[in-house]
């Protein structure tokens, strides 16, 4: 099921052209192990701010010979603030990914900084109220975002109200963003 959830995303075809790819949240591989896999011609950077979940990414990409993924051990709101040449990923990203993270409000800030101008950020999401998404809406729009489609997907025959919201960078991040850790769950935008 993991999987095929993951692969869902590839029904997005900015995520399919991506080169650099981060994957927020990556728990235990998903969707980015999947979409490392699928797109060998991507790279792709699984942020996990939790050490042990991280190594068990690093383990998965051994046992699996995935040269094109590599772990990131970081909080995103700290991976962004940073730019590349620093090590960082502030707008290094084509695409950015979260699967069962945080509320759209919450996603969107944390994708938004690490985008390219251009780039999209897709968020793998089950029922979405009304006002997670107006919220969310508001959100991208403080960050430089905008929601350009909304993919009904049914990954495998059991699949029940999933769906692929798509956001494009339209407009420069704000330098304020990303606030501090834990600001954008504590305090979300759009409101």
């Amino acid at each position: 099921m993991h999987v095929a959830d993951s692969r869902s995303g590839l029904e997005v075809p900015d995520l399919v052209r991506a080169r650099r790819i981060a994957d927020v949240g990556a728990g235990a591989g998903f969707p980015g192990l999947v979409l490392a896999i699928d797109l060998p011609a991507a790279r792709v950077d699984l942020i996990e701010s939790a050490g042990r979940k991280a190594a068990v990414i690093d383990r998965l990409i051994q046992a699996a010979k995935v040269e094109n993924a590599r772990s990131v051990v970081a909080r995103a709101e700290d991976w962004a603030r940073l730019p590349p040449a620093l090590g960082g990923g502030r707008e290094a990203y084509d695409a950015v990914t979260a699967r069962a993270v945080a509320s759209l409000p919450v996603l969107v800030e944390y994708a938004a900084p690490l985008l390219r101008p251009s780039g999209v950020f897709v968020a793998w999401k089950g029922a979405v109220s009304a006002d997670e998404l107006r919220l969310g809406r508001g959100a991208a729009d403080e960050v430089g975002l905008s929601l350009v489609d909304v993919l009904s997907v049914t990954p495998f025959p059991s699949a029940r109200d999933r769906r692929l919201y798509v956001f494009r960078k339209g407009a420069p991040t704000p330098e304020r963003f990303p606030r501090r850790a834990g600001m954008a769950a504590k305090r979300p935008l759009g409101g």
